[in-house]
Formats: structure tokens, sequence, C-alpha cells
């Protein structure tokens, strides 16, 4: 099992960057494609990134939205720059054992979540 916990979160102007951290302990955290999947209010959960245990990565942000992960840290990051106000959304840091996948259900070990608020 892996537990998640992710930090960076916050509020922000529109056009501002934040960086989003995950740090994960217990198995072994090399082995584990992760993701970055949001929510926001009355909405389902979707797909921002993902990255193979390998460094591959997927992206549905191209040219805002960076993820980047440290084996050695245990950590994924997701750089996100000239943020929007649709970008508000709690974002969860998410691992599976079935590839970087764009799919929600794909992941099977989640965070708490984080909060981002960009406004206007």
């Amino acid at each position: 099992q892996v537990q998640l916990v992710e930090s960076g979160g916050g509020l922000v102007q529109s056009g501002g960057s934040l960086r989003l951290s995950c740090a994960a302990s217990g198995r072994t955290f090399s082995n584990y494609d992760m993701g970055w999947l949001r929510q926001a209010p009355g909405k389902e959960r979707e797909f921002v990134a993902a990255i193979s245990s390998s460094g591959n990565n997927r992206n549905s942000v191209n040219g805002r939205f960076t993820i980047s992960r440290e084996n050695a840290k245990n950590t994924v990051y997701l750089r996100m720059n000239s943020l929007k106000p649709e970008d508000t959304a709690v974002y969860y840091c998410a691992a599976s054992r079935r590839g970087y996948s764009s799919a929600v259900g794909a992941y099977d070990y989640w965070g708490q979540g984080t909060q981002v608020t960009v406004s206007s």
C-alpha cells in the first residue's frame, strides 16, 4: 500500500503559478506510475497529468502544466503555469500499477487532495 500526501495548493491570481508536491510512503515509490487528477465543484474528477515509473508522461493541459518525479525523494510534482480560473479545483495525487493512465479508475491509491483556487 502507498500513502500519499499532497501540498502546495493555495489561492493565486489568474496568470500565476503554483507547484504541487505529493510525498509518498509505504511501498517502493519507484514501482508506481503516478498521476494528478482534479475535481471542480459540481464536476466529475478528471485527469490532468501522469508519469510512468521510468519518466514517460502524458498531459491534458499541454503547455501550461508539467509533471515530474524524483524517485530518490519519493515525490511527484505538478508545475502549473499561466493558471486560469477554470483550473480551480481540488487536486489529487494518485498511484497506479496499471500504467500512467488518463483513466480515473486506473488509480489504486489516492491522497486527500489540495485545493487550488485561481482568482480572476
